[in-house]
């Protein structure tokens, strides 16, 4: 296998593991999201953030998977196509595990808004300390 193919795999990788874990964790959080608007669906505005949060992975695999197509395409020895694989696997790693992570977590906290949503504002705060690994991912693999 070539230097290219070896990059073009990590920017698909990268893409197909981010995809998978926000499809799951979206499937977490609109599943809690209908059961509790089920209930009361005057709480939509008050859950659809965390509803939404497990999607930006798959978007942040996607925004890195666009930006090294260029590099892949330019890449002119193995070692140099390893980087490339390196730099979205990280992402393509992390993104697919806090996509999971974070939809979990964002279904406890709308599930706990159907019980009580006067504390609504502060339950963005847990799942999105998950968010946090993953932009930090998508700047390494920026930046590499």
């Amino acid at each position: 296998m070539d230097g290219k193919a070896i990059a073009i795999l990590g920017i698909a990788l990268c893409m197909i593991l981010c995809g998978a874990g926000s499809a799951f964790g979206l499937y977490k959080t609109g599943s809690a999201a209908a059961g509790v608007m089920s209930e009361d669906n005057k709480k939509f505005s008050k859950i659809i953030v965390l509803a939404l949060l497990p999607a930006t992975q798959g978007i942040y695999g996607f925004v890195l998977g666009v930006m090294k197509i260029s590099a892949a395409t330019a890449v002119e020895s193995v070692a140099a196509g390893w980087g490339v694989f390196g730099a979205t696997m990280a992402l393509g790693i992390t993104g697919m595990f806090s996509a999971v992570l974070q939809g979990i977590t964002a279904s406890a906290c709308i599930y706990a808004i159907g019980k009580n949503s006067a504390g609504s504002g502060q339950y963005v705060l847990f799942p999105a300390m998950i968010e946090f690994y993953a932009i930090l991912a998508l700047v390494l693999g920026i930046m590499i």
